[in-house]
């Protein structure tokens, strides 16, 4: 937490002393720039407050939440993402987006006090789109599939795999995407959604003898997980007992929905089904319901935060009136479900009042008119913008140094904060490189997030981050999202399919696609792919199969080099196909355990890890690496300096920084 001292600085203000005074106020409106809305959270913590702030976008709440981590515990800052969908559209949020909610209501509603990552919060990070959406009851109580090493587990594998199956995991021979799970023999691979790997669990009987992380890409182990395996559910409603009768019911009382709810009530998960959980489940709850009674909601920017929110309650409005239910009955919507459409913001600000959490806001400006007793302004201003202009800012620094102004310069990355101290020693003004800093006058330079400062007269400091100093974002470690995609890359996009391309579908096997048709089927209007297979005869035409655009997911485009022939439906041409396949993936895998045999036996020079002064010369590079790259340069020290011969190529496009890697 290198500028928990500045936190100090910023609570000298009188004007934040007097608004934390009481800190269960109900309503308080603060004046002050971007940048102390880090600082005004965690002013709030140290009052021994919950927060939850809510910013306009997710982009804002992720900045966010890396800003906090230098002023607060990371492991007490979380972020709670929203969906990508909308509430009334035919499509589920992703395993991964659902997944890390889950984990936030987990950890709201039962703290765990054996792991930092699952442990109590002080900070929940939403953008107002989470805060609007109503949500299924019950869901911090949802119970995650948790294993350690050595623990005993009643039921033992098969146990474990039931409760995946009824947290919404899909049981698949590989795992490749988060929300999948795999058997072999005494072995569980699971790829949570909160984690960036998956995780292989090997049994001995009813014990977890390892608990080890993978890479999707090779199958291979990356080391042990000290934490164990922490899989929270993938939806956020689940096939239980109730919700799978209610959707009998439900198709019964409207038969243009059965395609639907048939399957719930069959137990297997269908893509949008969360648009009907206002009629399978009671009493939807906001998020502010999910929050301890000891909490403050903190608004970021509140008139941007109110534009965005206007915008997203219309356009749920509009989706609810043209929505797949209206559709399905020719305009007559059959099921009210507007019990899931975004909330206004003024509702979500009573009902936090009605359940008694305080609604405070910060924002960069404040009119004379909006000025009252509730209006507290804050002794700070937004710094000056150099744009480049590093002449200009060293002598703005020196002659705030010499009146006895502490000034603090940060950068997300070590070697521009170096080259900081640099420039200014270089300009005969005193600075440090500190991971720490300190409330003493003076120059302190330190790595951290913060995307803006603020300067203050009353508290004589200054804050000014790279993008201060620069006009550019720094570019931070975490900047380039890990995560993986939750779909499979050759998924099909029917406007771009054109008649006659090659597509495989998961049950039929490979067909031809025809063209995409609207049909009326019980009432209900519909858009179809036209998939064409072999003729099951001789000399007849060929067999169509029609694909509701809702499974979508199970057609991919066939990537294969040759023109392949069509499948027969109901024939055993699909399932030949799919055996020799797996047949030739057992062969090459034998293959290369022979090959990777041999190269580990085979002698080679062990280089030695890095040196002073090689990490003198990584600092000393201009730009932080991005992920990709770091995992490439780690990769390849690791293998050089094992005593095995070395076989990596290292590949990307013109620009992307393979000199860089080279280099280190």
């Amino acid at each position: 937490m290198p500028l928990a001292a500045l936190l100090d600085v910023v609570l000298e203000d009188p004007a934040l002393r007097r608004a934390l005074e009481a800190p269960t106020a109900p309503r308080l409106d603060l004046t002050g720039p971007d940048g102390l809305r880090p600082f005004a959270v965690a002013a709030l913590v140290r009052q021994g407050r919950t927060v939850l702030a809510v910013t306009a976008t997710g982009r804002e709440a992720e900045d966010l939440v890396e800003a906090l981590g230098s002023l607060l515990d990371p492991d007490r800052v979380a972020l709670y993402p929203s969906w990508e969908t909308l509430p009334h559209e035919r499509l589920s949020p992703r395993a991964d987006t659902v997944g890390r909610r889950l984990a936030v209501l987990r950890r709201l509603a039962h703290p765990s006090s054996d792991d930092p990552a699952t442990g109590p919060l002080d900070v929940v990070v939403a953008p107002v789109r989470s805060v609007l959406q109503p949500q299924v009851p019950g869901l911090g109580d949802l119970e995650p599939v948790a294993l350690r090493k050595g623990d005993d587990v009643d039921g033992g594998l098969d146990a474990a795999v039931r409760r995946l199956v009824d947290i919404s995991y899909a049981r698949v021979e590989l795992v490749e995407k988060r929300g999948e799970f795999a058997v072999r023999g005494g072995i569980l691979d699971v790829f949570p959604p909160t984690e960036e790997h998956p995780v292989r669990v090997e049994w001995w009987g009813d014990t977890v003898e390892d608990v080890r992380s993978f890479k999707v890409a090779d199958q291979r182990s990356l080391g042990e997980v000290e934490h164990g395996l922490w899989a929270p559910p993938c939806r956020e409603l689940l096939l239980t007992p109730e919700v799978r009768e209610r959707a009998k019911r439900l198709g019964e009382r409207h038969p243009e929905l059965l395609d639907i709810t048939d399957r719930i009530a069959d137990g297997q998960p269908v893509e949008g089904m969360e648009a009907l959980a206002p009629v399978l489940v009671d009493d939807l709850r906001l998020l502010v319901d999910e929050l301890p009674r000891t909490s403050t909601v903190l608004v970021l920017d509140p008139e941007k935060v109110r534009t965005r929110a206007h915008d997203l309650v219309a356009t749920s409005q509009e989706f609810l009136e043209a929505s797949w239910a209206t559709a399905a009955s020719g305009g007559q919507a059959p099921l009210d479900l507007g019990a899931a459409a975004y909330r206004t913001l003024v509702d979500v600000r009573e009902h936090a009042g009605a359940i008694g959490l305080p609604w405070w806001s910060l924002s960069p400006f404040t009119s004379d008119e909006d000025l009252d007793d509730d209006t507290v302004v804050l002794a700070a201003r937004r710094p000056e913008q150099y744009r480049g202009e590093t002449g200009r800012a060293v002598q703005d620094v020196r002659s705030l140094v010499a009146d006895g102004w502490r000034v603090v310069l940060t950068s997300p990355g070590h070697g521009p904060a170096e080259r900081m101290v640099e420039v200014l020693r270089e300009a005969e003004v005193p600075a440090r490189l500190v991971d720490d800093v300190a409330a003493d006058p003076g120059v302190s330079v330190t790595t951290s997030c913060l995307e803006t400062g603020f300067r203050s007269e009353l508290l004589r400091t200054l804050v000014l981050t790279e993008t201060d100093l620069t006009g550019t974002r720094g570019v931070g470690s975490k900047d380039v999202s890990k995560r993986m995609p939750s779909k499979r890359k050759n998924a099909v996009d029917p406007v771009q399919l054109k008649a006659g391309d090659v597509v495989v579908h998961e049950q039929h096997g490979v067909g031809r696609y025809v063209e995409m048709v609207q049909r009326t089927v019980q009432g209900a209007t519909r858009e179809y792919l036209i998939l064409e297979y072999a003729p099951s005869k001789r000399g007849q035409p060929g067999d169509r199969v029609f694909v509701p655009t809702d499974q979508l997911d199970l057609v991919t485009r066939y990537v294969g080099g040759e023109a392949p022939t069509l499948d027969r439906l109901g024939g055993s041409d699909w399932a030949k196909r799919k055996g020799r396949a797996r047949k030739a993936v057992r062969e090459i895998a034998a293959g290369l355990i022979q090959l990777y045999s041999a190269r580990m036996a085979a002698p080679g020079h062990a280089f030695g890890a890095d040196t002073p002064w090689q990490r003198e010369l990584e600092d000393a590079f201009p730009y932080v690496e991005t992920p990709d790259q770091l995992e490439a340069i780690n990769e390849v020290k690791a293998d050089m300096e094992k005593p095995q011969p070395m076989d990596r190529v290292v590949m990307g496009d013109v620009g992307y920084g393979k000199t860089e890697i080279a280099v280190r």
